[in-house]
C-alpha cells in the first residue's frame, strides 16, 4: 500500500520491505537533524497493524508474547516477541492498549502470518484479532517533539519518539500541519545509532533474542511459559548466544555503504579470510559518518579490526561475548 506522501516534494521511494514510503525528501542529513532536535515526523504508514479486542485479550497475549503483558496499564508501550518452539525469533510486535484494544505495529506484510497464527491459537479466550493495516497508518514522532497528536489517536510513547495510529484517511492532511517530513533512512540512521534491531535486519532464520540485545526489552525473564522459553532460559542460565551484535564504525572513504548481508572477515586474515559474521543495516549519520550494525559470532575478538567486504570497520561492543 503506497503512501500517498510519496506525493510530497523532494520523496524519493524506499528500496525492497521500505519501497512504499519515502526513504528521504531529498536532504538525508537535514532531515536526521531535524529528528535529533525533536522536530518533524516518519511517514510508517506500510507497516502492519493489527488490533486485539475482548475482555482476554491481554492475558491471552500473555500466553503468547515473550514479554510480560497481562497486566499491561492503559497507554504504556511494550515490545515483544513471538518464537518458533526452537526459540527462534518470528515476530516482533510494538503495541500499546488504550484500554478497550491491543494495537500493534508490525513489519511491512508480516501481519497476515502473524494474524494467522494468533487465530489459530484463540481456542476458548475471548479475543478478537484484525488486521487493521488498510484503515490505520502508523507515525512517528521523535523523541522530544512537542506536536500535539491528533484527537482520537493512539499513542505509543517510547525513549525514543510516539507512535501515532491514525486513521489512514486522515494521513495527508495530517502532514500538511507536521512538517517537515523526515524520510526513513533518517529514522534508521537513529535506529543504528541507539543499537535497537528490526527484525528482518538484525535477524535471519536462527536468530535468538540474547544476540541482539532483546533481553529486557521485549523479553521478560520471569513470566510463564511461551513458545521457545526455554531455549531463552537456558542460554541465560547455562551458556551464551552463539552470535552477537556489535555496533561498526565503517572506514569514511568508501563511497558505497555495505548493503545487508556483507560478509565480514578478519582484517589481519584479509578478504579471503573465513567468514566471521554479516553486515545488518549500514547508514550514513549526520554525525557518526558511515556506521552500521552487524552479527558476528561470539568469540570474535572485542578489539579485532575487520572487513566488510573491501571496508575497513572497527567494533563496539552492544552484546557482551
Amino acid at each position: 500500500m503506497k503512501s500517498p506522501l510519496l506525493s510530497l516534494p523532494g520523496a524519493v521511494p524506499g528500496e525492497g520491505v521500505d519501497e512504499d514510503v519515502a526513504a528521504h525528501y531529498g536532504d538525508l542529513f537535514r532531515e536526521q537533524r531535524a529528528l535529533a532536535d525533536g522536530t518533524g515526523f516518519v511517514d510508517l504508514s506500510h507497516r502492519g497493524v493489527l488490533a486485539v479486542t475482548g475482555e482476554d485479550r491481554l492475558s491471552w497475549l500473555h500466553l503468547l508474547l515473550t514479554q510480560h503483558v497481562s497486566d499491561l496499564p492503559p497507554h504504556q508501550a511494550a515490545e515483544a516477541l513471538i518464537l518458533s518452539a526452537n526459540g527462534h525469533i518470528e515476530h516482533a510486535l510494538y503495541l500499546v492498549d488504550d484500554g478497550e484494544t491491543v494495537w500493534a505495529h508490525v513489519e511491512p506484510g508480516s501481519q497476515d502470518a502473524l494474524i494467522a497464527y494468533l487465530d489459530s491459537m484463540r481456542f476458548f479466550y475471548r479475543v478478537e484479532v484484525t488486521d487493521r493495516t488498510d484503515d490505520t497508518a502508523v507515525v512517528h514522532l521523535p523523541a522530544g517533539s512537542i506536536a500535539e497528536a491528533p484527537e482520537g489517536a493512539v499513542v505509543r510513547e517510547t525513549p525514543h519518539g510516539r507512535d501515532l495510529f491514525l486513521p489512514r484517511a486522515d494521513l495527508e492532511s495530517y502532514a500538511t500541519g507536521q512538517g517537515p517530513a523526515a524520510g526513513l533512512l533518517a529514522y534508521e540512521a537513529l535506529r543504528v545509532e541507539h543499537h535497537r534491531p528490526r527484525l528482518g535486519f538484525e535477524t535471519d532464520h536462527r536468530t535468538i533474542p540474547h544476540e541482539l540485545g532483546w533481553i529486557g526489552t521485549a523479553v521478560h525473564l520471569q513470566k510463564g511459559c511461551y513458545r521457545g522459553q526455554e531455549t531463552v532460559a537456558r542460554v541465560q542460565n547455562l551458556g551464551k548466544p552463539p552470535r552477537r551484535l556489535v555496533f561498526l564504525h565503517l572506514d569514511g572513504s568508501e563511497v558505497h555503504l555495505p548493503p545487508h548481508g556483507t560478509e565480514l572477515r578478519l582484517a589481519d586474515d584479509g578478504p579471503d579470510g573465513r567468514k566471521i559474521g554479516f553486515v545488518t543495516t549500514s547508514v550514513r549519520h549526520h554525525e557518526l559518518g558511515p556506521v552500521a550494525l552487524a552479527l558476528v559470532k561470539r568469540n570474535v575478538p572485542l578489539d579485532a579490526r575487520l572487513l566488510a567486504d573491501s571496508t575497513a570497520a572497527a567494533q563496539e561492543v552492544i552484546v557482551e561475548p
